[in-house]
This record gives C-alpha cells, structure tokens and sequence, in this order.
C-alpha cells in the first residue's frame, strides 16, 4: 500500500514553540511537497498564539491546559485523546501518525483496528524511561510500560529521532529494529540562521531555550551564577520556555543571582533566535543517568545554526554530539564546572584578539546545522519513508 491521505494526530503542533511542533510540522510539508493529502488533529494553542497558515488542514480541538498553558497530565492528555479517538472514527485516511503521550498511541491504536487502517509511532522520548525517574505510583508506570509496548509493537512503522533512542525503545518495548527509521532531529534553519536581528539587552547574557522540566536540572545554571558575577559582574541569563521545574529554578534564581536571571517565558521561535544569535552561549543540561543520557536537546541546533557556542551540562550522546562537532563545551553537570564554562565563553567573547577567531568558528557551526541539522531534510526522509508504504 502506498498511503496518500494521511492524518498526524499530536496534542502539540506549530504555533507552540516546542520541538514536537516543529518537527511534525516538517513531516507535514514534506509529506505535501510529495502530493499526500495531510491533515492536522491537535490542540487549540495558548490564548494569544498566533496562528500561520499551512498548505494543509490543522483540526484544532480545545484541551485541559495546567497554569504554564501545557497539555500534561492524565486528564489533560484524556481531553485530547477521547475526543481525538471519535475524530478518527470519522476521518478518511490511508495513514495515521501518532505522537506520544502513550495515552494518545492508545486512542490512535483503537481507532485504527476498527477502521482497519495502519498507524506510525512516532517516539521521540521514551516515556517509559522518564516514567521509572518520577515519583508516580507503580501502577502508573506499568500502565505507562503497557500502553507504550503496545503503541511501539502494534504500529506499522516507528519514527524515532536518534539510533540511541530507537535502540532504548527496542529494549523497552520489544520493537522489531526492522520496523525503525532514525529521522534525526534538526530546527527550522530558516528560522535560526547565522544572519539577521540581534538581541542586545546592553550587557552580555547567556541564552537558555526551551522546557524546564525536572529530568532536565536547568538550576545548575542558576547554581553557577554567583560564580560566574565574581568574574562578570554585569553577566545576565535568560531563560526562555516554561516547564514543570520552573517554579524552582525561579526561587533559586531570587535568593542567588537577584537582577541577574531573566525568565521570558514563551516567545515567538523568530523572536527566541534574535536573543540565541546575541548570546555569549547558548544553554542545555540533562541530568546525567536518568535514562536520558540517550537524548539529543534541540536547544543545541538551535544554537549551532544561529552560530552559538554551547555549553551543555550533562552526559550521553548529547555531550558527545558538542565536542565531536566543535559546537562548544561539554561539562559535568554541576555549578562549579558549569561557571568555569561560562567564564570561558565570557572571557572569549570580550577578547578583542580572538574576534576574527570567534566568527570563523560561528560560521563552522552555522555551516555544520545547515548540513546536518535541517528539520526540513529530516521531515523529507521521514516522509520519503512513510510514503514507500509498509509490509503486513
């Protein structure tokens, strides 16, 4: 079968700035570009969010939305599901894709037996690895195990965004690696690009872009700014995004860094690049053996094809992914190797004898995400692939 009415069925979906958004909108216009009939089952965004057109239809439904505006949760995640299971009932379609949460794989599952047709999987997180890390009842993460082995093995095909990632879902669910197809992730590098506005808050500032959740320990940048203004005094941070761990990282920013850390909250992606273009680097942590060593942050292309030097704190492939590339520096995630970083970028940035230095390398990164960090040629190849159709 070659699949031609195709349905993506996310509880996120562009305009809200997130990486899912961009990257299924990428699938979306690659699987247009190749004459697929697309259509978008998602959420209605956060009041205020403009809206861009697409060369396709994007189905918006009203959600459950927690105070940070996210679609998390049971009930959340149910007030899309529910709704969405009777919404494919009644919609014609050759293929279905289905973003996580596991819950979602489950209404997309049902619905596909009962109209016979096959669904994609499309992992970009392993939920049943995070589940083990939180503080949730044991029921929850072998329910979370259940629905996530089923929603892996029951589809047609399985998009993940790394090997890493595609072998850890393997493990945990069973998944034939015949099945897989790595589509690895990128950013919008129209978008974030090398050249165009510049932020300048009139003092030099690091840039952190993106979900402060938990699994994530973005404190450790907060951590090392009393470090970093015994060098720098006039040194900002900027966080941009929201996130489940953001109260947190909000009081350690008021009793250790007060007038230094920024929280911006959500921002247009084009506004997000003109403040990444401006920094002195670009921020991104995951806490090491958590089972998210395996993870790519997309806070690093982001920041590669602006031209901005990372520092990320943590362990894996992602800091594996900086030094192999020469995208910045990677240290261990804690305060103290977090601030020397910092400084170094700072003292780099501020010497006038490595400037012709500094935009050679910012063009070297910039270069490298255009060759190896385009969603667009990720959302082609995933597209390219979903199209070739499945066997039985």
């Amino acid at each position: 079968m070659t699949p031609r009415r195709v349905v993506i069925v996310s509880r996120i979906f562009a305009p809200e700035p997130a990486a899912a958004s961009f990257r299924l909108r990428a699938l979306a216009r690659g699987l247009t570009e190749r004459g697929a009939q697309v259509r978008v089952l998602t959420t209605r965004p956060p009041a205020g969010t403009e809206i861009e057109p697409e060369p396709y239809p994007v189905r918006r439904w009203p959600v459950l939305r927690d105070r940070f505006d996210y679609v998390r949760g049971i009930v959340p995640y149910l007030s899309f599901d529910v709704p969405v299971f009777f919404r494919l009932l009644l919609t014609r379609a050759d293929l279905v894709v289905s973003e996580p949460p596991p819950t979602t794989g489950m209404a997309v599952l049902a619905a596909s037996v009962l109209r016979g047709r096959p669904y994609i999987w499309y992992a970009p997180d392993i939920w049943t690895t995070a589940a083990e890390k939180m503080d949730v009842s044991p029921l929850v993460k072998r329910a979370m195990q259940v629905m996530e082995t089923l929603a892996a093995r029951r589809a047609a095909g399985v998009l993940t965004v790394s090997e890493a990632m595609g072998r850890e879902l393997q493990s945990v669910t069973g998944v034939a690696w015949e099945k897989v197809l790595v589509a690895e992730n990128g950013i919008d590098t129209d978008v974030f690009r090398p050249d165009g506005p510049v932020a300048d808050p009139g003092a030099p500032y690091f840039v952190y872009a993106g979900s402060m959740s938990e699994w994530q320990g973005a404190d450790v940048f907060v951590r090392a700014m009393p470090r970093v203004l015994r060098a720098h005094p006039d040194a900002q941070l900027r966080f941009f995004g929201r996130g489940s761990d953001i109260d947190r990282v909000e009081e350690i920013a008021a009793r250790t860094a007060p007038g230094h850390v920024v929280f911006e909250g959500l921002r247009p992606a084009a506004e997000t690049a003109e403040w990444t273009r401006g920094a002195v680097a670009a921020l991104g942590a995951v806490l090491p053996n958590i089972g998210y060593d395996f993870t790519k942050p997309t806070k690093i292309y982001a920041a590669a094809a602006c031209g901005t030097p990372v520092v990320y704190a943590g362990a894996g492939v992602a800091a594996e992914l900086v030094e192999d590339n020469g995208l910045g520096a990677a240290v261990d995630h804690d305060a103290d190797a977090v601030a020397e970083a910092m400084i170094a970028a700072l003292d780099r940035r501020r010497d006038p004898a490595l400037a012709e230095e500094n935009d050679r390398l910012r063009r070297r990164r910039a270069d490298w995400a255009a060759e190896n960090a385009s969603l667009a040629a990720t959302g082609s190849l995933a597209a390219e692939w979903l199209l070739q159709g499945f066997p039985d």
